[in-house]
Formats: C-alpha cells, sequence, structure tokens
C-alpha cells in the first residue's frame, strides 16, 4: 500500500451558516455520487460541462445514509458543495469496525483531494494512518485529531442539549397535554456508549435540572447506530419507568425511538435534522447538529486553498452550530394545548448561553466552552 500522509481538511473560519449521531442501517456499501445523488466520474460545471480541474471528495460513514439523522445530515452539507464548487462527491458506507477501516484506507489510496471523516468512530484509524498519506488533506466531523494535513470540526452538543433538556422538563409537567402524567421523569436514548453522546447527556441533564433540580433523568445506550427495533425497545421501557418523553441521539436506531413515542401515545425529541415531521405530534422539538455546515467547510477550504492543517474548529449556539427547531409542527398539533412558554423559555436560556450567563458542562473536557 503506497503510503500517503492523511491530511485532514477545515475551513478555519466559521463564516456561513447551513443546514445536522453516526448511522444508518443495513450492510457495507461504497456509492459513488455527485452531490446531486447521480452516478458520476467527474463533477459537472453550471453549464453541463466536465471540469477537469474540479476537486475530489471522498466521505468515509460509520452507518449508512438514509439514517434522517447525523449521516444524512453530512450528506447535505456535501451536496450543497457539490452545487456550489463542482465538486465531485464519492461516498463510503459501512456499518462495522472492519468495513470503516477498510473504507478509510480504500480512500487514502485513491487520491483525493479530501478525505472528510464523518464521525468519531475514524479518530483511531487517523491517528494510526495519516502520517503514511502527507499529500492527502483530511478532515474529521465530532472529534479532534492532531496532523498537520488534518482539520478538526466538533461541536457543542452539551450546549443544544442543555435546551432539548429544559424543554423536556417543562413539557413534563404539562399534564394537561395527553399523555403527559404527574411524574417529572423524562428520557434519553443513545446509540454507542462514546464520549461525544455522553457530552449530548450531560448538556440534557443540565438544562433539565436548571428548571427543575427533581426531575428524574432516565439514561439508555442501544449499544449500535443501526438497529430500530432496539432503540423502539430502550424507549418503550422508559415509558414503562415514568417518563412521557424521550430523547433520541441514536441516528439509525433513532426512527425506533420516534416510532416508539407515537405508538405508547408520548414524545421524543429528535436529533441533527429536523425530525419533527418523523411522527408529527409526537415529536416536540429536535436538537439540530449542524453536520452539514462542519461537511460544507471542509470542502470549501479545500475547494478556496484556505485549508490550515492541526487547526480544530468549535461550532456553539453562538455560530448556530447547534440549536433547537422552532416547535412549529407540535404547536400545530396541540392548536390552544400548546405551551408558548416552552418556546419563550428556550429563546432566554439560548440567550444565557450565548452571553456566558449560564456555562453548559462538558463531560470529562470534551470541547471547549467558547
Amino acid at each position: 500500500m503506497k503510503k500517503r500522509f492523511l491530511s485532514i481538511l477545515m475551513a478555519a473560519a466559521l463564516v456561513v451558516s447551513m443546514a445536522g449521531c453516526s448511522g444508518g442501517a443495513g450492510t457495507a456499501k461504497e456509492t459513488e455520487k455527485a452531490a446531486g445523488g447521480t452516478t458520476a466520474a467527474a463533477s459537472e460545471t453550471a453549464a453541463g460541462e466536465k471540469a477537469a480541474d474540479a476537486k475530489r471528495v471522498c466521505i468515509v460513514y460509520s452507518g449508512n445514509l438514509g439514517d434522517k439523522s447525523y449521516n444524512d445530515s453530512c450528506n447535505e452539507g456535501a451536496k450543497k458543495a457539490a452545487a456550489d464548487f463542482g465538486v465531485e462527491i464519492k461516498n463510503l458506507e459501512g456499518t462495522t469496525a472492519e468495513e470503516w477501516e477498510s473504507n478509510f484506507l480504500s480512500a487514502c489510496e485513491e487520491g483525493y483531494d479530501l478525505v472528510i471523516c464523518s464521525s468519531s468512530n475514524f479518530e483511531e484509524y487517523m491517528k494510526e494512518h495519516c502520517a503514511n498519506y502527507p499529500d492527502v488533506k483530511f478532515a474529521i466531523i465530532d472529534t479532534t485529531v492532531e496532523g498537520d494535513n488534518i482539520v478538526s470540526i466538533s461541536f457543542a452538543q452539551n450546549q443544544g442539549s442543555f435546551l432539548a433538556g429544559a424543554a423536556a422538563a417543562m413539557f413534563t409537567q404539562k399534564t394537561e397535554i395527553e399523555g403527559v402524567n404527574p411524574e417529572k421523569i423524562i428520557g434519553w436514548v443513545g446509540g454507542m456508549d462514546i464520549p461525544v453522546l455522553h457530552d449530548f447527556y450531560v448538556g440534557y441533564e443540565q438544562g433539565a435540572k436548571y428548571i427543575d433540580p427533581d426531575v428524574k433523568v432516565l439514561q439508555s445506550f442501544a449499544g449500535t447506530w443501526n438497529d430500530p427495533l432496539k432503540g423502539k425497545e430502550l424507549t418503550l421501557a422508559q415509558f414503562d419507568q415514568g417518563a412521557d418523553i424521550v430523547m433520541n441521539v441514536a441516528s439509525g436506531t433513532g426512527p425506533g425511538i420516534l416510532e416508539g413515542a407515537k405508538e405508547a401515545g408520548k414524545y421524543a425529541i429528535g436529533v441533527d435534522l429536523n425530525q419533527d415531521n418523523d411522527q408529527p405530534g409526537s415529536i416536540l422539538t429536535s436538537m439540530l447538529k449542524r453536520v452539514d455546515t462542519a461537511c460544507y467547510l471542509a470542502i470549501q477550504s479545500v475547494v478556496e486553498d484556505t485549508f490550515k492543517g492541526n487547526t480544530t474548529s468549535y461550532l456553539t449556539i453562538k455560530e448556530k452550530g447547534v440549536g433547537l427547531t422552532d416547535f412549529s409542527v407540535m404547536r400545530e398539533h396541540l392548536g390552544d394545548k400548546f405551551p408558548e412558554d416552552i418556546v419563550e423559555k428556550v429563546q432566554e436560556l439560548e440567550a444565557k448561553v450565548t452571553s456566558g450567563e449560564i456555562v453548559v458542562e462538558n463531560y470529562a473536557g470534551f470541547g471547549t466552552n467558547k
């Protein structure tokens, strides 16, 4: 295998915000697609001509596309970059650690201008192999890896989850709404037990306790990004323990969490992308994590030659890297019963977090409050 140092890419300046846990069901797949989703050996310019000098970008996923969450958000950013810059995009998908490493090494060997590792599941492979591919630029999303040819982009998911936890703690008090019981219990179901998900949970619990110190927060991990049935099972178990709203932080496992809420006549909070319409009337809000923005900025930095290795960008509420959806779907469903005070409180808390009046805790030093 040729030796070429892994160069990770990413834009140093977070100027633009666009529309963001990893996974999807199925076996390993390799899909070579341009931004629009059509098979392509090269990107096309606006005039429809092939761009001979188009940048070539490969994105390796620890899961499959179609999760309606983290991976699909990353893909949205890639599609926008392809449309804006005429880059050629190749997606490599896989659901096991063996597939992840194999796809990563394959991308390193193919001479791409940029290889984007979509999640922290690739951290160890990058540390082991990047130095062998010094002519390749690399970017990793959702964690930090040092290297002269690597850029890292992570998020203040703890801040977004703080808002979600606050909203959940307020919602569980609204016993006039059908399906909300008198018990002050909320839930949280994650995919794999990894540090970034604990950072989600720390913020969620802090936000809930900020509203009501007596609220109880249930926590479960499915141990996978790709098992909706497991997600549904864990969610129904939390409803049986008294929760009436559960946050989904499980990517391809997440649809089962949302389905469980609908089936039980209870409620859920979505994650990464806007999932409010996945089970209309059962999703209070979704915590947006702009993985699409991270992917886009990484590609933009290579196209515009602003890529600077060994740098880290941290997208907070202030940069619109995280936040909540606008509650409009639930408002429409509940009508006059919709609790507007939740929206008002969330807006107040968002301003306080942005100003630094409220400092949201991190998991074991994960990330940096800025």
